[in-house]
C-alpha cells in the first residue's frame, strides 16, 4: 500500500492543454474548433481532498464532463450517480446538469482514471498508463480516505494499479467489497446509459452499492 501525502493541498492535476497523450490531444484540439465553448481538457476531480470516499470513473463523456467541466455532469451517468449520492447524504444542492448549479459534495471526491476525453469513450492501456500518476498521487492527498467506489473494470483495475494491489488480489465484481489495508475499494457497474438500458445495471443494483458503502462508513 502506498505512503500518503500529508498536506492535502499539494496536489495537482494535469494542465487544461495537457499533451501526453497525443490521440486525446488531437480530438479535444478538434473539439475546440467545433464545440469552443464547451470544457475540452482535462477534468479535473469535484469534492475535498479530505473526504473519506472517493468515486472513481473511467473518463470524461463527450456531452458530459468534455462539455461540462465537472466529472459526471450533463449526461445520463451523472442523473444516476448525483441521485444516488444524494440519497445517502454524499452531496446536498440540486443537479441541473452544469458545473454552476448548486451540487456539492459531502465526505465524497469524485475523479476519473482517465482525465482526458477518449475517442468512442475508450482510453487505450497506454493511456490508462499514462495517465495514472495524476490518479497516485490524488489518492496519496487524500489523508482521509477509506473507501473508494469503482465505477466499471477499467476503474476497479486502474484503482488498483494506482495501490499497487495485484489485478489477482481483488477481481472486479458487482458489489464486491475489498479490504486492502486501510482502504476498501467497492465495485460496481458503470451507471452509464447503456448498461440500465440493457438491464446489467438497475438503480436498485446501484443504490444498493452506495448504500453499503455509507454503511461502512457510518460504522
Amino acid at each position: 500500500m502506498m505512503t500518503r501525502l500529508t498536506e492535502a493541498n499539494i496536489w495537482q492535476g494535469p494542465s487544461h492543454n495537457c499533451a501526453f497523450c497525443p490521440r486525446l490531444v488531437a480530438l479535444r484540439e478538434d473539439l475546440r474548433v467545433s464545440e469552443p465553448h464547451w470544457h475540452n481538457g482535462p477534468v479535473s476531480s469535484f469534492g475535498e481532498l479530505n473526504s473519506r470516499l472517493l468515486v472513481v470513473g473511467l473518463a470524461p463523456g463527450m456531452n458530459g464532463a468534455n462539455r461540462t467541466g465537472r466529472p459526471f455532469t450533463g449526461d445520463y451517468a451523472g442523473d444516476l450517480l448525483y441521485e444516488g449520492l444524494s440519497h445517502f447524504g454524499f452531496a446536498e444542492g440540486t443537479y441541473e446538469k452544469h458545473a454552476n448549479d448548486s451540487l456539492k459534495l459531502v465526505d465524497c471526491r469524485i475523479a476519473n482514471a482517465v482525465r482526458c476525453l477518449p475517442p468512442k469513450n475508450k482510453p487505450t492501456t497506454d493511456e490508462a498508463k499514462t495517465c495514472r500518476p495524476f490518479l497516485i498521487s490524488e489518492i496519496q492527498a487524500m489523508p482521509n480516505l477509506r473507501q473508494i467506489l469503482a465505477l466499471g473494470r477499467i476503474a476497479h483495475e486502474a484503482v488498483l494499479r494506482a495501490l499497487g494491489i495485484s489485478l489477482k488480489q481483488a477481481s472486479f465484481a458487482h458489489g464486491a467489497a475489498h479490504r486492502l489495508g486501510d482502504i476498501t475499494i467497492t465495485d460496481s457497474y458503470h451507471c452509464s446509459r447503456y448498461n440500465t438500458n440493457t438491464g446489467r445495471l438497475t438503480r436498485e443494483m446501484f443504490f444498493n452499492v452506495i448504500g453499503e458503502v455509507r454503511q461502512r462508513l457510518d460504522v
